[in-house]
């Protein structure tokens, strides 16, 4: 039993001295092996974790404002995450060509239908450059697409034609053309027919007029009773870009069924020279007349635009069942 005691309290003897070869001489005689030091960082793990390139990452502060997570370009209306670098280059790319136009550098077979003294050429999208294979119409029908409220594919179909408008190297227009057998009169408001003749308010003066006199100086007092006028209420209450058509139908050959133009060129003509080259190019060897043409229900602006190139606000509508 002693010899146990005495073996579990036997002093240990201490670790050998690592800068004297004392104990290695003793039970060796060799030289003594030099001791690894650990480095500083605790080995070969800690070394890859300092070695290690940190990520960061961008938070952000929800504090109740609208445009948290995405923002809405107030010119083209592409929702993006402001600080993100991806979405602000596809942002600025796609702000570019909604209000310059496509970049465009042109075909190699291209049929060109129109052409102006200053460079700019009308192309219809045919053959080789059809609309349903090319990318780059592909491109342009989807911001028409987005501009004009279409669903995404329902623009286009294997009866339309492509007419692009091209300008310094970009597309800044397009119109959408397809063959359709009638369309309707719009019926116009006579507030429409007559805006320029009747005014907005009548103002008619009264009958009874009254003079206050004192001494040498006179006072007339004149009362004005103004009156609305009830086509303009009408129309109002339609909404701007209500529109009302005969329901008999009329003979019709071509039908618009999108028109585009970027916004840095509207109002310089464009669009009526788009629908110059469609009625002079959509049936072989025969120019269509106005008449012959016809819109789909148009948007207020599309409603003045129709309205300034047939030259009467009962221009021709068509529907999806008149095709």
């Amino acid at each position: 039993m002693q010899p146990k005691i005495n073996a579990f309290f036997k002093r240990q003897a201490p670790d050998p001295d690592p800068n004297s070869g004392y104990e290695a001489r003793r039970e060796g005689g060799g030289a003594a092996e030099p001791k690894k030091h650990r480095s500083c960082g605790g080995g070969a793990t800690d070394a890859k974790v300092l070695n290690k390139k940190r990520s960061y990452g961008q938070f952000h502060l929800e504090l109740g404002q609208p445009d948290f997570l995405l923002h809405t370009c107030a010119v083209c209306g592409m929702m993006y995450a402001r600080g993100n670098d991806e979405d602000e280059k596809v942002h600025r790319a796609y702000h570019k060509s909604y209000f310059q136009g496509v970049p465009f550098k042109g075909w190699r077979d291209e049929t060109v239908v129109a052409r102006s003294e200053g460079g700019d050429r009308i192309i219809l999208a045919t053959g080789e450059n059809s609309c349903t294979r090319n990318s780059k119409v592909q491109e342009v029908i989807k911001v028409v697409e987005k501009e004009l409220g279409f669903g995404e594919g329902r623009l286009l179909h294997k009866l339309c034609k492509v007419y692009l408008f091209v300008s310094s190297g970009r597309i800044v227009g397009c119109l959408i053309a397809e063959p359709i057998k009638a369309a309707h009169k719009v019926i116009p408001s006579s507030s429409s027919e007559d805006k320029h003749e009747l005014p907005d308010n009548k103002i008619e003066p009264a009958q009874a007029n009254h003079t206050l006199e004192f001494g040498k100086i006179s006072f007339k007092r004149e009362v004005l009773r103004r009156h609305n006028h009830p086509d303009k209420n009408r129309e109002e209450s339609q909404g701007p870009g209500a529109i009302i058509c005969e329901q008999e139908a009329v003979p019709a050959v071509c039908g618009f069924r999108a028109i585009w133009v970027v916004p840095s060129r509207r109002r310089k003509g464009l669009g009526s020279q788009l629908m110059d080259a469609a009625r002079k190019s959509f049936r072989e060897g025969i120019a269509l007349g106005i008449s012959q043409c016809a819109f789909t229900p148009p948007t207020s602006a599309g409603k003045a635009l129709a309205s300034s190139y047939c030259k009467t606000s009962a221009f021709l509508v068509y529907r999806e069942g008149d095709v």
